[in-house]
């Protein structure tokens, strides 16, 4: 049973000059311990896609569940089950790792003592152990984007969404992200839902890829099954086909924030 399932998921803004249909009809599914790589070049509809599955913006059409729970019937029920970690974090420099995620756990509603284990085994977990007595504002970039998984991991989800997580990240931070990402499928078959604008990221993390464009998937599959379909040569690269499926080049992050 799939863990994440849409059909026809839509979005429609209205703004002073009429309605813009951000998403037009999402369909896709996403097995129990999968990593989905969800790309597609500015404009195409992604990051509405994930606010919507993340209940952070609620469809206008069309129908999902997530980790079991209907996305516009119990929107509790999927927040219980998923973590986010956004592209920007969401940390205060001004507190240690400890209490950030001793806070965490508390928000939760963990009992303080549970809050305070939870904390030392997620620090455990990510390498964070040496740092739970520093503030968070003195973390490295790649120190703070484990902090921001590790917060998002407190309740134990089933769906982890991470939404461009290397971005800013030095090349030997982002290896390190890479392998935690693949840590935690392995460790935990957690599913791990992915958008990022790195291709090379989606092709080395990804057991599958959606590409999006105009509100709709234009294509999914393998990355080598893409570069095989669309690339157009023996040799070419994701970069290629994603250039023939979209017409554009590879995606770059969202800079407005309504951006879809």
């Amino acid at each position: 049973m799939p863990v994440i399932s849409t059909a026809g998921l839509a979005r429609t803004f209205q703004t002073k000059h009429g309605p813009v249909e951000a998403v037009r009809g999402i369909d896709l599914t996403v097995s129990p311990g999968e990593i989905l790589g969800f790309l597609g070049p500015n404009g195409a509809g992604k990051t509405t896609t994930l606010r919507m599955l993340t209940t952070l913006l609620p469809p206008t059409g069309g129908a999902a569940t997530v980790a079991g729970h209907d996305l516009a019937r119990d929107p509790a029920g999927v927040r219980r089950k998923i973590g986010y970690v956004a592209q920007s974090g969401g940390v205060d420099p001004s507190v240690s790792v400890r209490e950030e995620l001793v806070t965490q756990g508390r928000l939760y509603r963990l009992g303080k003592a549970e809050a305070a284990a939870r904390a030392e085994e997620l620090a455990t977990e990510l390498d964070l152990t040496e740092l739970l007595d520093r503030k968070c504002g003195a973390l490295s970039g790649g120190q703070r984007r484990r902090l921001d998984i590790a917060m998002g991991l407190t309740h134990r989800p089933v769906v982890l969404f991470l939404d461009e997580p290397s971005t800013g990240l030095d090349p030997g931070s982002r290896a390190d992200l890479w392998d935690l990402i693949r840590k935690l499928r392995a460790d935990h078959a957690m599913t791990v839902f992915l958008t990022t604008h790195y291709l090379d990221e989606a092709e080395a993390l990804a057991d599958r890829l959606v590409i999006v464009d105009n509100g709709t998937v234009v294509a999914e599959g393998t990355a080598a099954a893409l570069k095989a379909e669309y690339g157009g040569s023996p040799d070419a690269t994701l970069q290629d086909a994603f250039i023939a499926i979209t017409g554009r080049g590879a995606a770059q992050p969202d800079a407005a924030p309504l951006a879809v």
